[in-house]
């Protein structure tokens, strides 16, 4: 069954968390055995068959038109991210032919725009999330994933597994529920990964929030967005992030931070691109020079 079987296990799971008021079904009294909404439910909506959509959500090896899909998207209200990934599973059936995988690497150029960009926090992430690279302001704001073990070297496990990580992002769940699904993309697109299959056990014997996001099959591709941190060094930052997709290879990203200009984080983060590393952390004189609303924190 393969890949057709996980098709089949993420309809199901978009199915279950709809309830008839979100998808405007007229509810029939008494009590429903399974959660959300019914199979004969999704396949009214989607305008085909019931027993065609069970045949969906059973994993066999039937290929549906794109307007079969689309409509079946639509019945489950179905975001970008989550249409994209329903696509992936569809075409990167286990079985298929596939060439082998290459080894990551980052280009020299790519790495020199690093160093470039100093003055900011950046990272490539690779397949399964990996920091393929990363500049010396990341390793102050985040970890410092070149020095860790190769197989340690990945966003999702860092969020997930590492205690410091859960103390410095202020809304931690967010932000690594998010990279479990943006990990569940890669898993989609890539199947027969077997180092992703070594990541996904790990995270799901060690973190119960992993396995409870997988098992909900969340999806999570975003482009940009906000994290805020507790900095043990600086205190409260905001930044902004933008993953920029890198046109000579689809598996790799570009992943920038920045603050506002002006801003108490922009303060913050100025403060600890002149830190030397220093256990101590900055100096009084330092702290002093910092607006009122960040120092003592």
């Amino acid at each position: 069954m393969g890949q057709s079987a996980e098709f089949g296990r993420f309809l199901k799971a978009m199915r279950a968390r709809l309830t008839p008021e979100d998808a405007g079904v007229v509810d029939v009294p008494g009590a429903r055995r399974v959660p959300g909404l019914r199979r004969e439910e999704i396949a009214q909506l989607a305008g085909v068959s019931t027993d065609y959509y069970t045949r969906l959500e059973q994993g066999r090896h039937i290929h549906p038109s794109r307007a079969v899909l689309e409509s079946v998207a639509r019945a489950l209200r179905l975001d970008a991210g989550e249409r994209a990934h329903m696509m992936d599973l569809l075409q990167n059936c286990a079985g298929t032919t596939k060439t082998p995988t290459p080894a990551q690497r980052v280009r020299p150029a790519l790495r020199q725009l690093l160093d470039a960009v100093g003055d900011v926090p950046a990272l490539v992430l690779g397949r399964r999330t990996d920091v393929l690279a990363a500049n010396r302001m990341a390793g102050l704001l985040f970890a410092d994933f070149p020095a860790m073990a190769a197989q340690e070297r990945n966003l999702t496990r860092w969020l997930i597994l590492e205690p410091e990580a859960r103390t410095l992002f202020r809304d931690w769940k967010t932000v690594a529920a998010d990279a479990a699904g943006a990990l569940r993309v890669d898993v989609g697109r890539h199947p027969d990964d077997p180092q992703a299959s070594q990541l996904v056990g790990e995270l799901a014997v060690h973190s119960e929030h992993f396995r409870h996001w997988w098992a909900g099959h969340r999806v999570a591709s975003r482009a940009a967005g906000t994290v805020r941190l507790h900095h043990p060094v600086v205190g409260d930052i905001e930044l902004d992030f933008e993953n920029l997709s890198l046109p000579d290879d689809a598996d790799q990203s570009l992943r920038i931070y920045s603050t506002k200009p002006g801003s108490p984080s922009s303060d913050a983060l100025k403060l600890l691109s002149s830190w030397d590393g220093d256990a101590s952390g900055p100096s009084s004189a330092e702290r002093k020079a910092l607006p009122e609303d960040i120092v003592g924190r």
